[in-house]
């Protein structure tokens, strides 16, 4: 019995099989000698950064309840905002962490133990007020357009490490999110893979049992039986573009193709947990317990990278608290600290923190202010995110807002400024990274973008 790469190599030599569809071998041969769209490149520079894994925080954690410390917004609790309603305080007490003495709340106790590893970045800013325009803006870079994604161009400029995975997986993204891991006029084969269902998780397997991904079985057909009906349906998709002459639809499909008959030896074996030590397991929170959903997604994005994904994103919901702030919000940490501390431990342990680049955020933060006396507003005009590894400084906070909160005021770091230095930590410059589409030159940065070059280590 062949495995299916080596199926695919035999069946790329040229057997006759598609002269079936009036192709010949040595065209056969010339298609497969094609350059893969997805092979690794060269970056623009020496990069601080191999691979992204991107905690994506959907609902805008408060900044002001867990990395940006306002002792003012103590002082002045009740007192009147400044855009209205009352100052409140943090639930959860600040302290300093670490050797850095980062100020870092008690609502990620786990994450603050980590915090010499970290950079907070305290200043950030996008203009969208609301959901679904701040998710899209925070992953593409606009929230009037479809454009592709972050995960999509870092795949784009810097191809895969492992032809037999997707190189951008998004792991259990929430309904009606596709384009915030699309390719949008990229060509498709750079669109993120969704793995799981939002809030249902990705059934990781354990000891064989269950499947990673829908449909990655073919109970009906052998492997040489899938590759020879393959074989026919690629002849088509080819004789096609070969007729057309441009057919970018068509080419993604066959690449899509290529790619799904090898991911299924691989995908299964890297989503079966069951050899991971009750130790590891543990330090995720993957054996268990609030934690285990979001613990096995993590455990799961260290286990992409190692294996040569370029991207992984994997998002914890429901952080919209208007209300009921300080008992949702404890709860939503307390299913995701562990995990992200498991993580960060992990990839370190491994020797991968130092070229792994960690993302930690949310679309925007949320009001000093209280909504509804035990909850926060969307503000979009001041909050934090999080890097850690890649080339980052450690136990280092850069920008900041103002005395309680509302909006950043030094070292303003907008998302066009964010997407850039992360691209910048991947050796990859945001102003040549372009793709010609409808006449002109496109960018994630669109014709904005400064790299924060104050956190790189």
């Amino acid at each position: 019995m062949f495995s299916r790469r080596q199926i695919l190599q035999r069946a790329s030599a040229g057997f006759g099989y598609l002269a079936f569809a009036g192709v010949s071998s040595a065209s056969a041969a010339q298609d497969s000698a094609n350059t893969n769209p997805l092979a690794a490149k060269a970056p623009h520079f020496p990069a601080r950064a191999k691979r992204v894994i991107f905690l994506c925080m959907q609902g805008g954690p408060s900044h002001v309840d867990s990395f940006d410390y306002k002792p003012q917004l103590i002082k002045d609790h009740g007192k009147g905002g400044k855009y209205g309603g009352s100052l409140l305080k943090s639930p959860w007490k600040f302290r300093q962490r670490g050797k850095s003495g980062l100020w870092i709340s008690d609502l990620f106790p786990n994450v603050a133990e980590q915090a010499d590893d970290l950079t907070l970045i305290r200043s950030m800013q996008c203009d969208q007020p609301v959901h679904p325009g701040a998710m899209t803006q925070m992953h593409t870079g606009t929230a009037q357009f479809i454009r592709p994604s972050l995960g999509a161009w870092t795949l784009y400029g810097l191809g895969t490490q492992n032809d037999s995975l997707p190189g951008f997986v998004s792991l259990s993204p929430p309904s009606g999110s596709s384009r915030n891991y699309g390719s949008s006029f990229l060509p498709a084969i750079y669109g993120g893979s969704k793995i799981g269902r939002g809030g249902r998780g990705t059934r990781p397997a354990r000891g064989g049992s269950g499947e990673s991904v829908p449909d990655i079985k073919n109970p009906a057909l052998t492997d040489q039986q899938q590759r020879l009906q393959l074989n026919l349906i690629q002849a088509l998709n080819r004789e096609k573009m070969h007729r057309d002459k441009y057919q970018p639809g068509v080419e993604g499909v066959i690449e899509s193709y290529e790619l799904a008959f090898r991911m299924q030896d691989a995908m299964p074996e890297l989503m079966d947990t069951s050899k991971e030590t009750q130790a590891t397991l543990a330090m995720y929170g993957a054996d268990g317990g609030p934690t285990d959903s979001f613990g096995k997604q993590c455990l799961l994005a260290r286990r992409f990278v190692e294996a040569g994904v370029r991207f992984v994103e994997v998002t914890h919901g429901s952080w919209d608290q208007h209300t009921n702030l300080s008992v949702d919000h404890q709860i939503r940490a307390e299913a995701c600290d562990t995990p992200i501390a498991g993580l960060l431990q992990d990839l370190k342990q491994r020797d991968m923190l130092k070229d792994t680049l960690v993302i930690w955020g949310g679309e925007f933060g949320r009001t000093p202010a209280a909504q509804g006396g035990d909850g926060r507003n969307h503000n979009n005009k001041g909050y934090t995110t999080w890097m850690a590894g890649g080339g980052v400084k450690g136990g280092f906070s850069y920008g900041a807002t103002d005395e309680h909160g509302y909006e950043a005021i030094e070292n303003k770091c907008h998302i066009h400024d964010w997407h850039a230095t992360i691209l910048h930590l991947l050796g990859l410059d945001h102003e040549q990274l372009t793709y010609r589409y409808a006449g002109r030159d496109f960018r994630l940065t669109d014709v904005h973008g400064n790299v924060a070059k104050d956190i790189i280590a």
